[in-house]
């Protein structure tokens, strides 16, 4: 019996959501960060039930994203061990771990709405394509930090963790800027193995 892929990628991510959830930092920002997985999840199988699956390429990426989600919930972004190893071992000002949420936040969405305009042909002419998605995905992002921002008028604890902007001003339109590198990753160098994945599908 063929396990379905969604199936799969919920198996992988269990140990880690409960690992994640086992004493995390904060618990009002782990369930903040864990809640686009959650999500997630929600729209996959609701997506499985109208008889709709994403190429396996798309699936890994998610994957790879949600366990950045994850690890960031567990200890917020900005105390992310990795990211204090990196920030002292190139005297970096601060901890980036945020910046790679927000590069995956621009660059997965960016492949998972690609393959869903090309596979619904949703637009005609394909020189579209790109800027309508890279769009999307900037879209995305800013309604990302406009949640933040309310977070950040309800709770000023909570939000000196989910937002992690660890004192620099420019957070936001650095977040921003870093979605629009990941969307534009995706039509620059991932179109060829999206492609041949898609491909496969039945």
């Amino acid at each position: 019996m063929k396990i379905h892929p969604n199936f799969l990628l919920l198996a992988a991510m269990l140990p880690i959501l409960i690992w994640s959830g086992i004493h995390p930092y904060d618990r009002t920002t782990w369930w903040l960060e864990i809640a686009p997985v959650f999500m997630g999840f929600v729209g996959l199988f609701i997506a499985q039930s109208k008889g709709w699956r994403f190429s396996n390429f798309s699936l890994v990426l998610l994957g790879l994203h949600m366990i950045v989600l994850i690890v960031g919930g567990r200890y917020t972004y900005a105390l992310v061990p990795i990211g204090d190893w990196a920030k002292n071992a190139f005297d970096l000002s601060r901890n980036h771990y945020d910046r790679l949420g927000h590069l995956m936040q621009g660059l997965v969405p960016a492949i998972l709405c690609r393959e869903v305009f090309i596979r619904n042909k949703v637009i005609a002419k394909r020189g579209w394509l790109a800027f309508c998605v890279i769009s999307f995905c900037m879209a995305v992002s800013a309604i990302y930090e406009l949640l933040e921002w309310a977070a950040a008028l309800v709770s000023a604890e909570a939000s000196a963790a989910f937002l992690g902007t660890q004192g620099d001003i420019w957070d936001t339109q650095t977040d921003m800027f870093c979605a629009l590198i990941g969307a534009s990753t995706a039509f620059l160098f991932l179109q060829i193995p999206h492609n041949r994945s898609m491909e496969k599908l039945p």
